[in-house]
């Protein structure tokens, strides 16, 4: 028999919950920021004030026991809950100070808004900003960030999303490379060069073939996912490739080719809890961000 739990539990069911997505105490103890034994610890007591094995231990991690399958989707509403009543609580804050945490993707973040948050900071020395440079979409109805800028329009329910604009993108490459191999003025001219796309990801393969173009994994001769280094990748002379049409136009070791063939636009969008959007600060940040990436494109 499953016994009662006490709102004074709360940090137990984060281990909870934490070691049931992740299988394992070190992947949970990383994700939470508490050392592993804590997490042992925390899980053990949850399942001793229950009187219950949530998880069956393997040589390769933890999986969830038959109950604590059926624990699993209370303890994911208590969390949404408690998530719930912290951005309504946060949302209620009305001075202009505190901090706001902005996450986009490490190529935006890198790129595009360090001189933005230096505006931000100059115009608004009372607000600090951490930036969460990642290509994981962050929850934002679970506080991992406050504003989001992404290049996609945000789904989520209780978010509120306002579209800033269109990023160009171009096709180009380093001049070191246009020097030793040409400069193609077609796609059939471009798909004789060494091209530089994606690995994993079928984005790039996928707009070209919707275009007519032949395009497969082995049309590329340089590939990579992460977005930075693919443009890095770019200007060493690897080959042709895709970038936003600002970036490349900023680089004097780049040049954007003028290439007969449309390419797609990218949208660039800003989001963030409805709970908190109207938080004055928050606000602020979010009118300031619009208005420098505005001024980018």
């Amino acid at each position: 028999m499953v016994k009662s739990l006490q709102l004074s539990d709360w940090s137990l069911i984060q281990s909870f919950l934490a070691v049931a997505q992740t299988g394992s105490l070190s992947a949970a103890a990383r994700m939470l920021g508490r050392s592993q034994p804590t997490l042992g610890r925390q899980v053990h007591a949850l399942e001793e004030e229950l009187g219950v094995s949530l998880f069956d231990r393997h040589a390769r991690g933890l999986t969830l026991s038959e109950v604590g399958q059926q624990v699993l989707p209370m303890a994911q509403q208590m969390y949404a809950a408690v998530n719930a009543l912290s951005l309504t609580a946060a949302g209620q804050a009305q001075q202009l100070e505190g901090s706001v945490r902005i996450t986009a993707s490490v190529f935006v973040s890198h790129h595009l808004l360090p001189p933005i948050l230096a505006a931000i900071r100059r115009a608004e020395p009372a607000i600090q900003l951490d930036l969460v440079a990642s290509d994981a979409s962050e929850n934002l109805l679970f506080r991992e960030a406050d504003i989001a800028v992404r290049m996609y329009r945000p789904e989520q329910v209780d978010i509120v999303a306002k579209h800033i604009g269109e990023v160009p993108l171009c096709f180009c490459a380093a001049r070191s490379y246009l020097e030793r191999a040409g400069r193609p003025a077609s796609p059939s001219e471009l798909m004789q060069h060494d091209l530089v796309g994606f690995d994993a990801n079928e984005e790039i393969i996928n707009a070209m073939r919707n275009k007519g173009w032949p395009a497969s994994r082995e049309s590329f001769a340089t590939r990579c996912d992460n977005q930075t280094t693919y443009w890095e990748l770019i200007r060493a002379g690897c080959g042709i490739g895709f970038s936003q049409l600002g970036i490349a136009q900023a680089d004097p070791a780049v040049e954007v080719l003028e290439i007969d063939a449309e390419i797609p636009v990218l949208p660039i969008w800003l989001a963030a809890p409805q709970a908190m959007r109207q938080t004055p600060r928050i606000r602020r940040v979010w009118d300031l961000l619009a208005e420098g990436l505005k001024a980018g494109l």
